[in-house]
């Protein structure tokens, strides 16, 4: 019985110091061990000691005096050998560039975490104002088109479980029904494309075509983000060059898995 409250006493332990690592990300500033503890509402001494082991870890790093701490070196070395094994950059970018020459938009790479959508990667339109999103900002699914795509495997229950009350709460303070979502939801995944009129501001579109894993679910989307009265003279366009992209990405990375697999056996 000991060691098997000693175990859960592990597991809880690693899991606030991945909560604290999120909690850094998603604050985006550099803070104190009681001011993570105080954001986190965690115990003090909890906080305390998992940061002195992640900054003996080199996950985190002192950066002033005052003992505040932010993402260390060590999780840019964990990233660059992600990157050999999985790079999706070098298949990604090319594509997000050719969908930016074919319709002048700006294009992006989009994924989950946890219960928020974000911007992986962006390459801005060649118009002469900017249309574009912060990469690595955490944002809510229902807010978005891709996120349509990437629940596209999950039941009408999984679904609302997985997404926060507050977050079916609009921009514009209107409240978007759970049942009306799931329903977008279903309809996406069955065309494999989704596009609507922004919620987060009033003049652009957004349109949202799937990339495929070997395991059938969406691993993440191409999208474009154009001003809407251009959306609505090139939608066509923009849908095929979307839907073409995605197929593409979709192929390249069942291909690198495959070979992966067949590497390690």
């Amino acid at each position: 019985m000991k060691r098997l409250d000693k175990a859960k006493t592990k597991a809880r332990g690693l899991d606030r110091a991945f909560m604290i690592l999120d909690f850094l990300c998603t604050t985006g500033k550099p803070l104190r061990p009681i001011e993570i503890s105080e954001g986190m509402q965690a115990p003090k001494s909890s906080i305390y000691e998992l940061v002195g082991l992640l900054l003996n870890a080199s996950v985190l790093e002192r950066v002033d005096k005052e003992g505040r701490v932010f993402l260390g070196r060590k999780l840019n070395y964990w990233s660059v050998n992600y990157n050999k094994h999985f790079d999706l950059n070098k298949s990604a970018q090319p594509l997000l560039e050719w969908i930016t020459e074919q319709t002048r938009e700006t294009s992006q790479l989009c994924m989950l975490d946890g219960d928020k959508y974000y911007v992986a990667m962006m390459n801005e339109g060649s118009r002469p104002f900017r249309i574009s999103a912060d990469v690595g900002e955490r944002t809510p699914i229902p807010w978005t088109a891709s996120g349509r795509m990437l629940l596209g495997h999950m039941s009408e229950a999984e679904i609302v479980n997985l997404i926060p009350e507050t977050d079916f709460v609009l921009p514009d303070g209107s409240t978007l029904d759970p049942n009306e979502f799931t329903k977008s939801v279903q309809s996406a995944w069955e065309d494999r494309f989704f596009s609507f009129d922004s919620v987060a501001d009033n003049f652009t579109h957004c349109f949202a075509a799937p990339v495929v894993g070997t395991n059938g679910r969406c691993e993440c989307t191409l999208c474009i983000i154009a001003p809407k009265d251009d959306a609505a003279l090139n939608y066509d366009k923009y849908r095929s060059v979307l839907i073409e992209s995605g197929q593409v990405l979709s192929e390249k990375i069942c291909d690198t898995s495959i070979r992966s697999t067949v590497v390690a056996a």
